[in-house]
Order: C-alpha cells, then sequence, then structure tokens
C-alpha cells in the first residue's frame, strides 16, 4: 500500500463516517493538501512541524487555529509520504525515525551513587567481588572456558590423570592408611565438602539454640 492510496483510504474512511453520522450538512472540510510561501521544516522523530511563515501582527483566534491546522495536516501528510507504511486490521503503522533536534531532560541527571564502606575498603585493598567474576574460568592447557566447580570442573584437576606426581612423605602417609596416592586428590576435596557440611550443620544448631533462648 503506498503513501497515497493511505491518504485516500483516510479520506474515503472520514467521508463514510460523516455521512453515517448525519453530519453531512456541516461545512465542506478544509483540503488535505497544504501550500505555504515558507516550505514546513520537519522534525518526524519529534512529530515537529516548523512554520517560518509570518503571522499577523495582532492574530485572531482564527488565524491562530487556522496555522496550527495547517501544521498538523502537514505533518501527517509527511509522515504518510516519507515513513514506511504498515496497514493491518488493528489499523495504520508508521516506523519514525531517529529524532534531529536533541529534547532536554524532564528531570535532573540521577547523581552518582556514593559507595559503601565496604566498597571503599574494598577498592583501597584492591577486593575484587567473586560474585561478578562468574561460575566459569579459562583452563589454559585445554584452551577454553570450563566451570569452577561441579561436573568438570577446575577444581577436580588432576583427580584423573594417569600418571601422578609422587610426594615420598605423602605416599608414606597414605600408605599407613592403607590407601593408594592415586585419587588422593579427590578424596581430599570429598573431605573438604564434609567438613564444610559439619561446620554448616553445626552453625544451624548454635543458631537454632541462640533463637530459641530468646
Amino acid at each position: 500500500m503506498t503513501s497515497d492510496n493511505v491518504l485516500d483510504a483516510l479520506e474515503r474512511q472520514l467521508d463514510a463516517e460523516i455521512a453515517v453520522s448525519g453530519e453531512a450538512s456541516k461545512p465542506a472540510r478544509l483540503p488535505v493538501n497544504v501550500s505555504k510561501p515558507i516550505p514546513y521544516t520537519f522534525d518526524l522523530g519529534n512529530l515537529t512541524c516548523y512554520d517560518a511563515n509570518p503571522l499577523p501582527s495582532n492574530p485572531t483566534e482564527g488565524q491562530l487555529h487556522t496555522a496550527a491546522r495547517d501544521c498538523a495536516q502537514a505533518l501527517i501528510n509527511q509522515l504518510l509520504t516519507t515513513c514506511p507504511v504498515k496497514a493491518s486490521t488493528e489499523g495504520v503503522h508508521l516506523t519514525l525515525p531517529p529524532p534531529t533536534a536533541p529534547l532536554p531532560r524532564e528531570k535532573p541527571l540521577p547523581k552518582e551513587k556514593e559507595p559503601t564502606k565496604w566498597e571503599k575498603f574494598a577498592a583501597k585493598k584492591g577486593i575484587k567481588d567473586k560474585k561478578r567474576e562468574g561460575k566459569m574460568v579459562f583452563d589454559e592447557e585445554k584452551g577454553e572456558w570450563v566451570p569452577k566447580w561441579g561436573y568438570k570442573g577446575k577444581n577436580k584437576d588432576g583427580e584423573e590423570d594417569w600418571i601422578v606426581e609422587v610426594d615420598e612423605k605423602k605416599e608414606r602417609d597414605v600408605a599407613a592408611q592403607g590407601k593408594e596416592l592415586r585419587g588422593e586428590g579427590k578424596r581430599e576435596r570429598m573431605e573438604k565438602v564434609r567438613r564444610n557440611e559439619r561446620k554448616q550443620r553445626a552453625n544451624e544448631r548454635k543458631n537454632r539454640k541462640g533463637g530459641g533462648g530468646g
């Protein structure tokens, strides 16, 4: 559907609405096409029409109304003839171009948030927020990003190695316990997990006792 077809369709629709509402006896509508000695300029992104044609020194209410109506009609014509038009069952849709005139903000820019005492201390000491580092870490040997923990996590490095570097003292200690050095890394990791779980349960019991005493 071209822009001219859209204008014709809108005119026909308006004529039909006037006829149905019984308002055909009203004065004829003003022309759709507007022509001025000084052409209008537009900022379609802001839905603005600029009229450089001078008004009389003491314009009447009717003259102001006519000038405003002509500007509005010219703006609508410009939108329908230059912007991409898409007609659907919901109506006519236009895609506006970017604005050309920057508009001032309604409210001032928000003030920068004052850092907390911890943020100031962390910045001074160079402490990074671990939560922002993500759950992935780059594995230099594999040349890819891998999880820090969990399945194929970086914390499991060395557990599946078929060759293990021998620490003589550690080997003697492990042998005294009736175990092999292979798999010791996994056992240490699992023991650390169990140790953390025990601490967590102890803290929960302590918190329950403290709450019950109040």
